[in-house]
């Protein structure tokens, strides 16, 4: 497992002997660092990746530096990553890329298909295939692929399908028809315009893939590779396919579990052993979703979580032999899922009949304080059903929370996700806006006591909407906001990478004089509530002078603002008690502003 300590400010690895006998091991790589991507690559060796707080998410990401270690801690190699020469010790190894394990291969106790991104192999990062021996350290490679970036194997640990993008950043798809077939095109009949995901079936020629044709959310299809055809398995028209769930350790796709609205499963053969047995998990935990995660070699016991709208999730381990359950591990068991809030999938139209999606997590019967909380992102990101623990504070503390996944937003395809570019300010806040007003209508929310708080994106949101639609809000709050477009675009977001100025010239333009109009910074006479704004020192994704441009700019023109900056964070707070000031700070300010007994204000 890997666990977090010391203020959240490190993630250490521990390996659990599940039957209670001998003591827990726990490995770390050293302070303020952190572990992820665990996975066993034999019966006592766990290959793992040195990570990284990522800012905003819930857990550290990998930075593409693998390691393994055996159970006892005694036997660990350094498996890729760069490290220096120290003085006259030389660096053991020096890979300048990003390594992840594609394949474990379970024939070859032991051994993994690694990807390896090369850095330094040419003008463009280039995809490396090495077999690897987790226990030795040694590594053979197998394939090298200029430009790739997705990389596909068989079951066999062929490579047989990539995916790289040109440079106007549209996918290009290639293929191997056979095992033996060179590189080649794939063709529109079998991979279409873009492929999020594909995997093997067992005679390495049958696949199943997610694509999309022409940009439109992608839909779930059983591809023959020699044929250089595909057959439609599972579409839900406007979304995206969600998680797929294999049989056993490395078999077909049983089962499909969608994003949108409350997800739901989808069983490809309900009658099916896999399918069978999910059921009757699914049926233990009613109300829950459970996810497959991993099986033994025999398939005979299967670890899986469970989660929902109210529980953050637990780990189970289930022998299908003796039908035993065991749990493992919980994600948050000092809260108690009965007095946790229902989160309910709403749907409206938009001002212009874009049919827009979202949440309103509540435990109201009829209108009450609401907070608005738009996603950050802004595009690549979604908000979905499940447990979240900034919905459930607002929740807990009498205030019904409205996300809205608008135009801009993941999991609808990429036309949708186009469709908010160059409308950060427009047509993305019009949605949101629209999402409050049908909640207001029908009667969910007091008109008179709503608030907007987001994060990154979300602040820049948050304070948008006291800009374009003041009569609908109280206060306001931005946490680690995007205040100022026109900065940003000069400056702030150094462009390292062609591909990245082609990006921001896609999402933001370059019509400055329009940023101007849709920063908040320069437009803080339209602000006419109370704001509370929140930033990390050493934000280097949103530099403080966006914060200290908002903050000025809001203070010469009179207003009420209540600020918190938390030193040494950065984009987004780790240290739990950075996070418990600040959602302190949120509630007693919401509390002034919108909460019971609240002083009326005129927007």
């Amino acid at each position: 497992m890997a666990v977090p300590a010391d203020n959240n400010r490190e993630t250490q690895l521990q390996i659990v002997p599940l039957d209670g006998v001998g003591k827990i091991q726990t490995l770390r790589f050293g302070k303020m660092e952190h572990v992820s991507n665990l996975i066993w690559t034999a019966n006592d060796v766990v290959t793992l990746a040195r990570a990284t707080n990522v800012p905003l998410e819930p857990r550290p990401y990998s930075r593409g530096q693998l390691f393994s270690t055996d159970t006892t801690g005694k036997k660990q190699q350094t498996l890729f990553g760069y490290f220096a020469d120290h003085d006259f010790q030389s660096g053991r190894r020096r890979d300048e890329g990003f390594a992840q394990v594609l394949r474990v291969l379970y024939d070859e106790p032991g051994k993994a298909l690694i990807e390896f991104e090369c850095w330094d192999c040419g003008e463009k990062p280039d995809s490396v295939l090495y077999k690897v021996d987790t226990l030795t350290g040694n590594r053979e490679q197998i394939e090298s692929i200029k430009d790739a970036s997705i990389l596909w194997v068989d079951t066999h640990g062929q490579a047989r399908a990539f995916l790289r993008k040109n440079d106007q950043d549209e996918p290009l798809l290639f293929y191997r028809p056979t095992t033996q077939s060179a590189w080649m095109p794939m063709p529109k009949s079998l991979g279409g315009w873009k492929i999020s995901m594909l995997f093997f079936d067992t005679d390495d020629n049958t696949a199943y893939a997610a694509i999309s044709d022409n940009g439109e959310a992608d839909s779930f299809y059983k591809l023959d590779f020699k044929a250089g055809t595909r057959t439609l398995v599972s579409s839900k028209p406007g979304f995206d396919v969600g998680t797929v769930l294999r049989a056993g350790r490395n078999g077909p796709p049983f089962a499909l579990i969608s994003d949108y609205s409350k997800p739901s499963v989808m069983y490809l053969d309900p009658k099916s052993e896999y399918a069978l047995l999910h059921a009757g998990l699914m049926k233990a935990f009613p109300g829950y979703l459970v996810y497959f995660h991993s099986f033994t070699r025999d398939n005979r016991k299967v670890l899986f979580s469970t989660g929902s709208d109210h529980d953050s999730g637990a780990w189970y381990l289930f022998d299908r032999d003796n039908n035993k359950m065991q749990r493992v591990a919980e994600s948050r068991p000092w809260l108690k899922p009965e007095q946790m809030a229902t989160v309910i999938p709403i749907e409206f139209k938009a001002r212009d009949g874009e049919p827009i999606h979202g949440f309103l997590t509540t435990n109201h019967n009829g209108p009450g304080p609401m907070v608005v909380l738009p996603h950050g992102g802004p595009h690549g990101a979604a908000d979905t059903w499940g447990f979240d623990p900034e919905v459930q504070f607002l929740a807990s503390r009498g205030y019904s929370v409205l996300q809205v996944n608008y135009r801009g937003s993941d999991d609808r395809g990429e036309n949708f996700k186009r469709l908010g570019y160059r409308e950060w300010g427009g047509k993305m806040q019009d949605d949101i806006a629209d999402g409050v007003k049908w909640v207001i209508d029908h009667k969910g929310a007091d008109p008179g006591r709503i608030c907007a708080y987001g994060a990154s994106y979300g602040g820049y949101a948050a304070m948008m909407q006291m800009i374009r639609y003041p009569e609908l809000y109280k206060c306001a709050i931005g946490y680690v906001g995007v205040y100022d477009l026109e900065i940003m675009r000069k400056k702030d977001m150094l462009v390292e990478s062609k591909s990245g100025e082609r990006y921001l010239e896609r999402v933001l333009g370059s019509d400055f004089a329009k940023l101007k109009e849709w920063s908040p910074a320069q437009n803080t006479a339209k602000i006419k509530v109370p704001v509370f704004l929140a930033a990390g020192s050493i934000d280097e994704r949103v530099p403080m002078n966006q914060f200290n441009a908002l903050k000025r700019a809001l203070e010469g023109n009179g207003a009420k603002v209540e600020t918190m900056v938390a030193d040494g964070e950065g984009h987004g707070f780790y240290s739990v008690d950075n996070r418990t000031q600040l959602f302190e700070h949120m509630e007693a300010f919401l509390k002034k502003y919108i909460g019971e007994g609240a002083v009326k204000n005129t927007n």
